[in-house]
This record gives structure tokens, C-alpha cells and sequence, in this order.
């Protein structure tokens, strides 16, 4: 039974262990921290209960395809509620849209906006789900090893109508005219890594998976998720070391001899390096077995970092839904200021997340559960001035907006930043989403996930293919996998 070890426990270290564990590899995963989700993990403090990262729970058929290769479903280890309204967005004091669940009230209340666009919206949806079922179904699980599993015939016949050469700002105007409308259309790419004007049309296939397919809560909180992954791991016969960081790797003959963790040293066939790609490249291997200069790092574009706070209050709030969107700012204008002029924003969009709207179990009775995510540029200066600097910001307009006061009500808080990004997860320029999803950084020209320098080392993850966010992570642990199981059989 040969041996692999798994580095890191996010959603594609866990899923990678888990295909691998079940073709008959003996897996260990080695998780710096104490538990197991990388940036899905959750804390717990007075009472209550926090989802470190991921807050939306989208494409739920990646979920379903997943679980299924091992003949189980997601309700064998969690319970979803699909959201309804999916999520509200502020526009200002009173003014505000409810993003209804389902296509029917959507069309009415896109005609209210803009009378005849539900018409628009069919056909906009439409396209949507070609290029959801392309991209999502058939793109995101190729390899990116080499230009030509981009000349697959429905790929090729199909390229106009992915529409790759054009930009969504561009696309979505083709359909809409209202301003609100264009900028809910926007909102998903935000966290790709460029500006609406330079994220390719495909991505409105984010549009329907947002809109035709829902946002799911898993009741308990998203780390349901990584329990019921980690509990298939083991089922699997998936071993895991917590707690133990590796440090260093020992070559022979051009393959990883041994893995150092925590100064011990452990033999395997192969490694799946699921923690950061840059740090595994740039500090565990010596300089003549990276396939990646450092200058090759520092030219890649970046998806943004956060600024987050996490706060438990001894009220509840009237006026917030699960999903809350403060969008009462210049939008374009904090899109610059992480993509093309990076600094702290001068009026950021933020985002809030409050569970104990849905979920009781998450917040003593008669407490809200609050995380407030404002998407930065990464490789800011973070610091506990400009930390609070913008704590104060964000609650001066969201207290402005609830129309009541908040801070007097705050038992609990804790910031999270670039920092702590960096410090838990090696995380490259304390980045939060991986690298930007740009034409230029799209499939194989993305950094790979064989090392062509190391018979037997691989990547998964973010910064790999097929990219950042849950379901493409969740893709990328079963793309690693049976690429090394097909080089093993080879």
C-alpha cells in the first residue's frame, strides 16, 4: 500500500485525501492548526459560534457529485435550507432590495425594476446555464496540464457562446439597463480578482448558479461541511495529524524522500501539497526544484484579501437577513481600489453574514452572530489602528442604515486580516481567495499542479486550477487525485 502524504485540510486536502484513501492509498493529512478546514474553520466563543470564512453555499450539485463517488448524499452528514429571500441589499437609509429564491419572483421583481426584463433575464439565464454546465461540469475538472484539453469539440464549437473575449460589464449591459440591476449582476465577481470590465463573460455562469439554483444554508454552520468531509475521510481510512506544520522537505533522485513535521521525519511514494502553493514552493523546497521564481509570484494578479470582524451582540437585529449587502458606496470605485490602485478603500462595500437570523444553535437566546466582511486589495499594511479605523467606518453607516445603535450591545469581538491570513495559512501577500481569475490566468495558465522538477509532489488548491472558492477547491482535491493515481498506474 504506498503511501501519500496530504499537506493542509481545506475542502481540497480533504477531498484529495478522501479520493485517494478511497483507491487504496494509505493518507495521512498533516493540519498546521488544530482542526480541520483551512479557511473554512469555525472558533467558538461566549456562546457563540463562528464560520471563520466561507458564509454561501452555492452549486449545490458539486456538493452532491462529490458525496456521490463514494454512494452518499450531503444530508448523510448535514441538512440544507435553501434561503428565501436568498439575500438584501442596501442601497441606503431605507432603501433596499430582497433578492427573492427562484426564477418566477425574480422576473417580477427585475419587470418592477425595469419594465420587459424579465424577458432579458430568461434569455441571460439561459446562457447562464451553458455556460454553468461547460465551466462547471466539464472545464473546472481537466488537469490544466496542457493546451490541448481545451480543444475538446463542444469546448471549441461552443467558445462564441462562453463568451471568454468579452468582459461581463460589457455583457450584462447588452441585457439591462437599470442600474441596480447591472450592479447585482456585478457583485459576484467582485472576489474573481479583476474589475467587471476585465472579468471574461463566462463568469455570469456565478449568475446562475446565484439565481436558478439558490443559496443554501447547512444548518449548523458552513463547517458542517468539513465535518461531514472529514468524517468520510475517516470512513475512507483517511489519518490525520493536527496540529503539525511541515517544515522542510528532504529530495532524492529528484523525488521528496521525506516529509519534516515537527521536526520528525515521515517517508512517502507521493505528497499533495494543499496548503499555500507559493509558500511549498518558495520555503519548502531548495531553489534548484521550484519550477516558479519568485519574480514569476510577485507578477501573478491577486483576488482580494478581507477585513473581517466577528461580533457577538446581546440583541437581535430588525432589519438583517442572513445574507446582507451594504452597497451604499461608489462600487466601482472600491473595485480599483483593490485591483488596479491597491490601498485601503475610501468607501468599501461590505458584506454581513448574521446565521442567528436562520439558526438559533449559533448564538444564546435573544443574540445575533455577526461577521462583517470588507473585501481589501492584498499586501496591505495591516495594523490594529487601520482595523479600527475602518471597525468605526462600517459601523457608523451600518448603525446609520439598521436605524438603531450596536456598539453599546457588542459582548463579543475579533478582527481577522491580512495578518492572521498569513499566520494561519501561509496565505501568499495575505491574500483570502487564491489568485484572480483572469483570461491569463485561466486552466493551464495557471501555476500546475505537477511539478515538473519533483516526480512526486502535486498541487491542489486555490492557486491552482480550477480556482478560488468552495466548489472549485472542493474540484480541485478530486482533479489532483486522479491525476497521481494515473501517473502511479502508468
Amino acid at each position: 500500500m504506498k503511501k501519500i502524504a496530504v499537506i493542509g485540510s481545506g475542502f481540497a486536502g480533504l477531498a484529495a485525501a478522501t479520493c485517494l484513501a478511497k483507491e487504496g492509498y494509505a493518507v495521512t493529512v498533516f493540519e498546521k492548526n488544530e482542526s480541520a478546514g483551512g479557511r473554512a474553520r469555525k472558533f467558538q466563543a461566549d456562546g457563540f459560534t463562528f464560520d471563520m470564512g466561507p458564509s454561501w453555499y452555492w452549486m449545490p450539485d458539486v456538493f452532491e457529485k462529490y458525496f456521490a463517488l463514494f454512494g452518499k448524499k450531503p444530508s448523510d452528514y448535514y441538512t440544507l435550507e435553501r434561503l428565501s429571500p436568498s439575500y438584501r441589499i442596501f442601497y441606503g437609509k431605507d432603501d433596499f432590495l430582497d433578492i427573492p429564491a427562484g426564477v418566477e419572483a425574480l422576473c417580477k421583481l427585475f419587470d418592477e425594476l425595469e419594465p420587459g426584463s424579465s424577458k432579458q433575464l430568461l434569455r441571460f439565464l439561459e446562457e447562464g446555464k451553458y455556460k454553468y454546465d461547460i465551466g462547471i461540469n466539464e472545464l473546472v475538472y481537466k488537469p490544466g496540464i496542457s493546451i490541448s484539453e481545451l480543444m475538446d469539440t463542444r469546448l471549441m464549437t461552443g467558445v462564441f457562446k462562453l463568451h471568454v473575449l468579452q468582459s461581463i460589464s460589457k455583457y450584462v449591459r447588452k441585457f439591462f439597463k437599470h442600474p441596480r440591476i447591472i450592479q447585482l449582476l456585478e457583485f459576484p465577481v467582485l472576489f474573481l480578482g479583476a474589475t467587471a470590465q476585465k472579468t471574461p463573460a463566462l463568469y455570469s455562469l456565478m449568475n446562475y448558479a446565484d439565481m436558478a439554483l439558490g443559496t443554501w444554508y447547512p444548518k449548523g454552520g458552513m463547517y458542517k461541511i468539513v465535518e461531514g468531509m472529514t468524517t468520510l475521510a475517516r470512513e475512507q481510512g483517511v489519518q490525520f495529524d493536527f496540529n503539525s506544520e511541515v517544515t522542510q522537505f528532504t529530495l532524492l533522485n529528484n523525488a521528496i524522500h521525506e516529509v519534516i513535521v515537527n521536526g520528525k521525519n515521515h517517508q512517502f511514494d507521493y505528497v499533495v501539497a494543499g496548503a499555500d502553493y507559493h509558500f511549498v514552493e518558495q520555503k519548502l523546497l531548495p531553489p534548484t526544484h521550484r519550477q516558479y521564481t519568485e519574480s514569476y509570484w510577485q507578477s501573478r494578479s491577486m483576488a482580494p484579501s478581507s477585513l473581517i470582524f466577528y461580533l457577538g451582540l446581546n440583541k437581535k437585529i430588525d432589519g438583517l437577513l442572513h445574507h446582507t449587502l451594504f452597497f451604499d458606496e461608489d462600487f466601482g470605485l472600491h473595485a480599483r481600489e483593490i485591483y488596479e490602485n491597491p490601498q485601503w478603500p475610501t468607501a468599501p462595500q461590505f458584506y454581513v453574514s448574521c446565521t442567528s437570523q436562520t439558526d438559533p444553535t449559533v448564538a444564546p437566546a435573544g443574540h445575533e452572530n455577526i461577521f462583517i466582511l470588507i473585501p481589501v486589495a492584498p499586501d496591505l499594511k495591516d495594523d490594529v489602528a487601520t482595523r479600527e479605523k475602518y471597525f468605526n467606518l462600517v459601523m457608523d453607516r451600518f448603525e446609520h442604515m439598521m436605524g438603531q445603535p450596536l456598539r453599546p450591545h457588542i459582548v463579543y469581538k475579533r478582527s481577522y486580516a491580512h495578518n492572521d491570513f498569513i499566520g494561519d495559512y501561509h496565505a501568499f501577500k495575505g491574500n483570502a481567495y487564491g489568485l484572480a481569475n483572469t483570461l491569463k490566468q485561466t486552466a493551464n495558465l495557471k501555476p500546475g499542479i505537477l511539478n515538473k522538477k519533483v516526480t512526486n509532489l502535486f498541487y491542489t488548491g486555490q492557486l491552482t486550477v480550477p480556482g478560488p472558492g468552495v466548489p472549485p477547491s472542493l474540484i480541485s482535491g478530486q482533479v489532483v487525485a486522479r491525476e497521481l493515481i494515473k501517473r502511479d498506474k502508468d
